[in-house]
């Protein structure tokens, strides 16, 4: 009895619904991603061999530029702590401002780099105008360290939650004002903090390898 030849035919697979579902990730991703914003202080760190990740929660960071000026930013994820903190250096210094003043230090990426004397005006500014703002820093020499302040108003805004101090000083940043940081610190018995750094030569296996590994930028790096 003769064999039955069954007709070969071309396997076709509808990809139609797999592109569907690939372009809907796609915008899922695009829409919920959170962009790292620009650095508006240019700072470059010195370089270290590191193995930890900076803090990216609860975190005050104090940033030293190459001409010695000092600037004082509180984490956007904690907009309560900065609120606090404004009120109780306006408070301390006897200084009145406005909701529109208070936004001014609320906004994303928003920072300090003004004497006590320029607070009000400076906060008064749109982002635009501060990007464009030529700021004096904080002064935090010997006869006035206004800077004591202000981490005297974080330290008592995180109480009850770990406060993450970062240091950031440009490679090329002077001693005398680093130094007035660190006296500002041990004023509020401060005597531990992190010092961001440019990571090189990361050993493999630690915490900040494995935080490269997974990031599609590296994250600064700290030494305690």
């Amino acid at each position: 009895m003769p064999k039955v030849k069954v007709p070969r035919k071309s396997t076709t697979i509808d990809m139609t619904a797999m592109c569907d579902v690939a372009f809907l990730l796609l915008s899922f991703f695009i829409l919920t991603t959170k962009f790292k914003a620009p650095d508006v202080l240019a700072v470059t760190t010195p370089k270290s061999v590191s193995t930890k990740a900076a803090e990216q929660k609860n975190v005050v960071l104090i940033t030293m530029d190459k001409e010695g000026k000092v600037y004082f930013q509180v984490a956007d994820e904690n907009p309560d702590e900065k609120a606090e903190i404004l009120d109780a250096v306006a408070q301390a210094k006897g200084i009145t401002l406005t909701a529109q003043e208070k936004a001014g230090f609320a906004r994303g990426g928003a920072f300090i780099g003004v004497p006590f004397s320029k607070l009000k005006s400076y906060l008064a500014l749109t982002a635009d105008q501060v990007k464009n703002y030529k700021a004096d820093g904080i002064p935090v020499d010997s006869s006035n360290n206004e800077l004591i302040t202000w981490i005297g108003a974080a330290n008592t805004a995180f109480t009850g939650k770990k406060m993450n101090l970062l240091v950031k000083g440009d490679n090329d940043a002077k001693y005398p004002s680093f130094k007035g940081i660190i006296d500002a610190l041990k004023k509020n018995e401060i005597f531990k903090f992190a010092m961001i750094t440019d990571p090189e030569g990361v050993p493999a296996g630690t915490d900040l390898w494995k935080t490269n590994q997974n990031a599609p930028a590296n994250k600064p790096a700290t030494d305690d």
